[in-house]
């Protein structure tokens, strides 16, 4: 069983100057409700680690202050 759900799974890889939408914090959403934003962005993958953490930096290529996960952003498609 196993092996047949590995086969479905496709591992999302970014690399450094790709663009992100990354996702908002269940603590820092506003008090709009469903209607609120989902993902923030666009962000720059400034550094991509062997682990799955990013370094993301804004557009105005201002670092953010921590890594984050790969699992909470994905790809943007300008």
């Amino acid at each position: 069983m196993k092996n047949a759900f590995d086969k479905k799974v496709r591992l999302c890889r970014f690399s450094e100057g790709d663009l992100v939408l990354k996702t908002v914090s269940q603590a820092l959403k506003d008090n709009r409700g469903k209607w609120g934003l989902n993902y923030e962005g666009p962000f720059v993958v400034k550094k991509a680690f062997s682990g799955g953490a990013l370094m993301l930096a804004n557009m105005d290529d201002e670092e953010l202050p921590s890594p984050v996960n790969s699992d909470v952003v994905k790809r943007y498609y300008a």
